[in-house]
């Protein structure tokens, strides 16, 4: 074999290999070509853990593996990584292997390298199945499985997918597959980036002549498309197989795949219920190119196979933290469940009150008291278990904030569903990546959302809100309604099991793709507890919810609330009149909004007539989170609702919330902060957001020079570090994100945040930043928080954004304004992102040295790009992305 990127020489290896498979006769030696790392690792004398089994797939071959090959030097582990034969380097045998001789075909090669265990399959595609085949087949030695994008099982119901079809074609078959390099080449083109011209050319070296590609052809043809095909069985076998395999699993997957899209993982892990999953958002088929592959499964390996495991050499190096004593599930009092003070109040003196309730432009558009409220969910519940969905079930709930999203909630929440949450204004691509991802069971939603989940192909049952006429029903594919689902009469409804999954909230996606946060109920529970001893809502409070979770957790806690007209997938546009209509509407005790909101409440103040002033009198909290809140905001605030407490509390999807802080306490600690005596290294760097919540624990671990947060955690004043949080409303895990979930709670208890702050004397939290934007100058790690909040303070400056530019460790610091006034903004063809002009710049560095930072250069931008959640919390990566580029003189628009 010729040299090829990646690949040392010396693993190259050819092996005779006696075969036994039924496509071949008596006495027949195939030579297999193989990648092994086994002569290094017994060179350096390194006690082996184990080997791996890589078996690729169909158009790959093994140098798919060479990144585990090389790491597994590192890590000792052996990697094997074969050619199945007609492919890559071993021998063209002339003969069409079904899927039953290829499983036969490796159990051959394993006899005959002698290779004995602990192993542990690795497959990809076709040698997924395969691998499965011979884990099934041979379970004595076997320690584990490996799956990427892969199959194992084909609903005869659904049509395979249309890449697969068109390649099976009479008239495209043997041409695309065979005669021409065009099924190699459409493969390669699935690689995201795009592969390297050298590393292209490595896949294509074994088939380069039609008679080398005579595999990839057969390989095609023996998909089992339906029931008829005469691989089917053997598929049909593995598949059942495989549920009874009791050794650890993991699936790494790429789900950007136009063939082995989620539907077939979710089929994976339902036959491997206990599979640890991680799905690499921005991978696609050849996921091993795309992503850290090696790298996570060596570190699943360390945790699931550490040294001194049955048959792991105790010598062996592991990664693994001490063990934890955990508390055991069983032995915690059970929770309340959501639902506790909707039956209570539905049967209480207050049923006739109102509980929920939505707005329109000329008043209330719809509500339901107590005592309806429970009716509509106990008939909807019916309706969902009639229709077959219940404990376990995902529901995707699509459906804006208001009578008709908390009904469906609690419904599915009742029957032990597990609900669905995604924003809309995560966009249609934001919002179908989610909803793909997480594979729900059914979909209710508006019209709007089920076209979405037509033209998207979004798997799942459909359910609309409304009755929709028959031929949209059919174009759509709607196979019942809430209405219709009204109709059922309700029956009994046992509670689901505390610990299992309650539902799956979506994040932002402020921070890359929006990832799936999964809660349990008593998770939940916690959440409702937390947010009402924290802030005293619970029975006969009325909250005004400009923002969807807080409209929902209005039942759990025994108080109503009401939906403003608003756009909720635009925060800012919340008007002051609206606020007040809503606030009337049901004598709101409290309200809910997002900073980008409250700026456009103070903006229509003008708008506010005097019964909406009086409303909005008599609420006595505010709460606002998403981002930083100035003071002088909530001092704007504080003149429109004069009765209220304004609180900011801190926190995110995985948990909310975490500290909170009221207007009062955030003047405190300004001050505090500038007074001398109370000077410390960090103090007032940042935003304060209080002291820990009802039952939450906070400390941080703090940052090396390097900027790396690997210091025990701790609570002393002054130290910067990641920010770790541990309370009973914590989520249970990521959804699918297993290398996530792990970096996320490797400190146990703890849940590290990603974000970056200190405590000051007082005991107070001080949020920085993130640690994805921290910035490296020489001599330095800087968080941005502080800096940006100085530059906001700036006459004519709305939004700052702090970021590095340059290499790591020497990098400078720039700062990108956008204006909120005239001479600052940049108009007309010159709106892109330039340089600040000279009074500007002199402002902007002079706020900043007050904190220590020197800019290196300053540049302002028509707009800074924000989340769609909030409307608030800026794409600090992408602006120094922008910031990069100008500097270099590629100047853009944003």
């Amino acid at each position: 074999m010729v040299a090829l990127p990646g690949v040392d020489p010396a693993w190259s290896t050819y092996l005779d290999v006696p075969s036994t498979a039924a496509a071949d006769n008596p006495g027949t030696v195939h030579s297999w070509h193989y990648l092994d790392n086994g002569r290094q690792l017994a060179d350096a004398g390194t006690a082996v853990r184990g080997t791996l089994l890589c078996v690729h797939g169909n158009p790959t071959w093994s140098y798919l593996w060479r990144t585990l090959v090389a790491q597994g030097v590192t890590e000792g582990w052996r990697v094997v990584a074969v050619d199945q034969l007609d492919m890559g380097f071993s021998r063209r045998t002339r003969t069409f292997r079904r899927l039953a001789d290829r499983v036969t075909d490796l159990e051959d090669f394993v006899a005959a390298l002698e290779l004995e265990g602990p192993v542990v399959t690795v497959g990809h595609d076709w040698g997924g199945v395969v691998s499965l085949g011979f884990a099934h087949r041979n379970r004595f030695d076997l320690a584990g499985v490996v799956l990427t994008n892969t199959a194992i099982h084909q609903d005869p119901a659904v049509p395979i997918p249309a890449p697969l079809r068109l390649a099976l074609l009479p008239g495209m078959h043997r041409h695309g597959t065979r005669t021409t390099s065009a099924f190699l080449d459409v493969t390669h083109a699935l690689a995201r980036p795009k592969l390297r011209r050298d590393v292209h050319a490595a896949f294509r070296a074994p088939y380069r002549t039609g008679a080398d590609r005579a595999g990839i052809a057969n390989f095609v043809s023996d998909i089992p498309a339906d029931p008829s095909h005469p691989s089917h069985a053997a598929l049909a076998d593995i598949a059942e197989g495989v549920r009874t395999l009791e050794v650890p699993a993991l699936m790494v997957w790429g789900p950007r795949d136009p063939v082995f899209t989620d539907t077939y993982l979710e089929d994976l892990t339902r036959r491997l219920p206990s599979a640890d999953v991680h799905r690499f958002e921005d991978a696609g088929h050849l996921v091993q190119e795309d992503a850290d592959v090696a790298g996570t499964v060596f570190r699943w390996l360390d945790e699931r196979l550490p040294a001194g495991a049955p048959g792991i050499p105790a010598d062996a190096p592991s990664s693994l933290p001490d063990a934890v004593s955990l508390e055991s599930a069983a032995a915690r009092t059970p929770p309340t469940f959501l639902w506790h003070q909707l039956l209570e109040r539905s049967a209480g003196p207050e049923q006739g009150s109102i509980a929920v309730a939505e707005m329109g432009s000329d008043g209330i558009r719809r509500r339901l008291s107590w005592r309806e409220l429970a009716d509509d969910v106990d008939a909807v519940a019916a309706g969902l278990s009639r229709l077959g969905l219940g404990q376990g079930s995902r529901v995707s709930l699509l459906v804006p904030p208001g009578v008709d999203l908390t009904v469906s909630t609690y419904a599915c929440l009742r029957i032990g569903a597990v609900i669905v949450v995604a924003d809309a204004g995560l966009g249609t691509k934001g919002l179908s990546r989610a909803v793909k991802g997480s594979v729900p069971d059914a979909v209710i939603g508006i019209e709007r959302a089920l076209l979405a989940a037509r033209l998207f192909g979004w798997p799942a049952r459909r359910i609309s809100v409304g009755a929709l006429p028959a031929g949209t029903r059919a174009l759509l594919r709607v196979e019942s309604s809430l209405e219709a689902l009204r109709t059922t009469p309700p029956g009994p409804l046992q509670d689901p099991e505390p610990d299992a999954d309650a539902a799956i909230l979506f994040t932002s996606g402020s921070t890359g793709p929006a990832k799936g946060v999964v809660y349990t109920h008593r998770q939940l529970s916690g959440m409702r507890d937390t947010v009402g001893g924290t802030f005293g809502l619970g029975p006969g409070g009325a909250l005004v919810a400009g923002f969807a979770p807080f409209a929902l957790l209005g039942p759990a806690l025994g108080a109503a609330s009401v939906t403003p007209d608003m756009d909720v997938t635009a925060p800012k546009t919340l008007t002051a009149q609206a606020l007040g209509a809503a606030a009337q509407a049901i004598d709101a005790t409290a309200v809910f909004a997002a900073p980008a909101a409250l700026r456009n409440i103070v903006a229509t103040r003008g708008g506010l007539g005097p019964s909406g002033a009086e409303a909005l009198g008599l609420v006595t909290m505010v709460l606002s989170a998403g981002a930083p809140v100035p003071a002088r905001l909530l001092e704007q605030v504080q003149e429109l609702l004069p009765a209220a407490t304004l609180h900011t509390p801190y926190g995110m999807t995985e948990a909310l919330p975490v500290t909170d802080i009221d207007l009062e306490g955030i003047l405190r600690a300004a001050a505090d902060a500038a007074h001398p005596a109370g000077a410390m290294p960090g103090a007032g760097n940042g935003v304060c957001v209080g002291r820990a919540v009802q039952a939450a624990s906070i400390a941080v671990s703090p940052l090396s020079q390097g900027g790396i947060p690997d210091g025990a955690p701790t609570t002393a004043p002054g130290v910067t570090g990641e920010i770790l949080v541990d309370a009973p409303h914590v989520k249970d895990r990521y959804h699918r994100l297993w290398r996530t979930e792990g970096a996320s709670s490797r400190t146990p208890p703890w849940h590290r945040t990603g974000d970056v702050g200190h405590f000051d004397e007082a005991g107070r939290l001080w949020v920085e930043g993130r640690l994805g934007h921290l910035i490296t100058s020489p001599g330095a790690v800087l968080t941005p928080v502080g800096v940006e909040q100085a530059l906001e303070n700036v006459d004519g400056v709305r939004l700052a954004a702090v970021v590095g530019v340059g290499p790591t460790g020497t990098q400078a610091v720039v700062a990108v304004i956008e204006a909120d006034r005239p001479n600052g903004r940049v108009r007309g063809r010159s709106r892109k992102l330039v340089l600040a002009d000279a009074a500007l710049t002199e402002c902007a560095r002079s706020a900043a040295r007050k904190t220590g930072v020197e800019l290196a250069a300053v540049l302002t931008a028509p707009a800074l790009p924000v989340d769609v959640r909030h409307n608030a919390k800026i794409d600090r990566t992408k602006v120094a992305e922008w910031a990069s580029a100008a500097l270099a003189g590629g100047y853009r628009t944003p």
